[in-house]
C-alpha cells in the first residue's frame, strides 16, 4: 500500500461537529487526518494568550507536514486564525480544499 495522502483540517473551533465530521469523511477514504486538539470556542475553554500562541504555531508545524489541508468554511466563515492558515499553506505550496465553495469564502466573510 502507498503512503496515504495526510489531510490537515483547519477552521474555527466553534464547529466542533464538523471537524468530526470531515475526520471520519477524510479517513473512510484512506486519508490520515490531521486536527486540532481541542475547541477551545465550542466547549468554552478559557485559554491564556501565550498558550493560543503556542497552540497557532503548532498547528501550522501540522501544516507542514500535511499533503494538502481542508479548510473548513462552515457558512463561508473564516476567522483570523484559519485565514493565516490558509496563507500559510498557500505560501508553502499546499493543495488547499475547502468545505465550502471558495465564491463563498472569498466573499465578504474573509
Amino acid at each position: 500500500m502507498n503512503r496515504p495522502k495526510i489531510v490537515c483540517l483547519c477552521g474555527s473551533t466553534k464547529f466542533k461537529e464538523f471537524f468530526y465530521q470531515a475526520t471520519y469523511l477524510e479517513t473512510l477514504n484512506n486519508n490520515i487526518v490531521l486536527s486540532v486538539g481541542c475547541f477551545m470556542h465550542a466547549d468554552r475553554i478559557p485559554i491564556a494568550p501565550e498558550q493560543k500562541v503556542k497552540l497557532d504555531e503548532l498547528h501550522l508545524r501540522k501544516i507542514d507536514m500535511a499533503d494538502e489541508v481542508l479548510i473548513l468554511n462552515v457558512g463561508g466563515y473564516i476567522g483570523e486564525s484559519t485565514k493565516r492558515e490558509l496563507e500559510y499553506a498557500k505560501a508553502h505550496n499546499k493543495v488547499v480544499r475547502f468545505l465550502e465553495p471558495e465564491s463563498i469564502q472569498y466573499g465578504n466573510k474573509l
